[in-house]
């Protein structure tokens, strides 16, 4: 669960124990995320101001002891806690109060930005809004990696935003690299139009699998087998990045429609960036080994829950659109990691 929710349940809980009244508590403790009408139909009763006072010094304490799992950046200067502009910042522009960014591609160049720290491990989110109208040619990159470059041995997990020709589909591409190895590729369309609003991507990541999220929509899970292997990244802390670029020479249809310089800048808006992770710290950070005792890496996280589960079907029968694991002609022997269940 995001640390909100965190909060709201170890509240319940504590307020469970203080008044000894489990009705307080949703019906179901152990799944991954409260859902809005559990929220919505959860109700404080009074309890002596003794005990209130109990109540919030326990949580001050209990949130507190979560230090080394990182909250959302909500000051002026949010974006310069967490991030570095890793090129043209000519090209990069924040709101008034600093909770908007922008993030620009013309001609010259493009540009990108990166997280100071670097995490392994944990649950890492966005809310982006992509660049509207003719956008053929432009992509969008939300990833995490390794490397502040296009290192051989880096390991990457990618959200690949392709633009397309006005009126046409944004798709979403998804790719996993471990020690510089990818081309594991899944295309998927959306449901909404991306270019209106802004809408959550996420990544969810342990020991045990990645799932990429749009909307807590689980879109893709790709799974880690039960022995040491070549596909799964999980030793390499990663720092989150994103960028915007010119890829028209592959992006859309194949690189057969060219960016329409014409209709430059191209824009894409970015706020509430957020993570809950495991904060890199040379040369071992102590939470890389205790890492059970946060929701992201607790059994509940290793697996989709039931209602993920429904949700992943309904995206598997409708949105996909290319899985390299069903991809034949590309892949004569299939890759070992296509035989892992995502349902598992």
């Amino acid at each position: 669960m995001p640390h909100d929710h965190l909060s709201i349940y170890i509240t319940y809980v504590l307020l469970r124990d203080l008044t000894e009244d489990t009705s307080l508590l949703p019906s179901s403790s152990s799944s991954l995320f409260l859902s809005p009408n559990q929220e919505a139909n959860m109700e404080l009763r009074l309890i002596p101001l003794s005990n209130l006072l109990l109540l919030f010094l326990t949580v001050v304490g209990v949130m507190t002891s979560l230090s080394q799992v990182a909250v959302v950046a909500e000051s002026k200067d949010a974006f310069a806690e967490n991030f570095d502009i890793m090129w043209s910042e000519n090209h990069f522009k924040t709101s008034p109060d600093g909770q908007i960014w922008y993030l620009s591609l013309d001609k010259e160049t493009g540009c990108g930005f990166q997280t100071k720290q670097r995490y392994r491990f944990g649950w890492f989110s966005m809310k982006l809004k992509l660049v509207g109208g003719d956008s053929a040619g432009v992509v969008t990159a939300y990833y995490m990696c390794s490397d502040t470059g296009a290192g051989p041995e880096r390991d990457e997990l990618d959200f690949e935003f392709l633009g397309n020709r006005t009126g046409e589909p944004y798709i979403i591409q998804t790719n996993v690299y471990k020690s510089g190895v990818g081309s594991r590729e899944m295309r998927h369309m959306l449901w909404f139009d991306p270019t209106e609003d802004f809408h959550t991507y996420s990544i969810l990541w342990n020991n045990h699998q990645i799932v990429f999220f749009v909307d807590r929509v689980p879109i893709r899970v790709y799974k880690n087998g039960d022995k040491p292997n070549d596909f799964f990244p999980n030793e390499k802390p990663m720092y989150l990045f994103s960028s915007i670029w010119n890829a028209d020479d592959w992006a859309t249809r194949g690189g057969l429609e060219k960016t329409n310089w014409k209709r430059a800048p191209f824009v894409s808006t970015y706020k509430e960036f957020k993570v809950e992770g495991c904060q890199w710290e040379e040369p071992y950070p102590a939470c890389v080994s205790t890492t059970t005792k946060y929701w992201w890496d607790q059994y509940g996280a290793w697996h989709l829950t039931d209602s993920q589960k429904k949700d992943f079907a309904w995206v598997e029968r409708n949105l996909v659109i290319y899985d390299y694991c069903k991809d034949t002609e590309r892949f004569t022997k299939m890759p070992v990691e296509c035989s892992l269940s995502p349902w598992d």
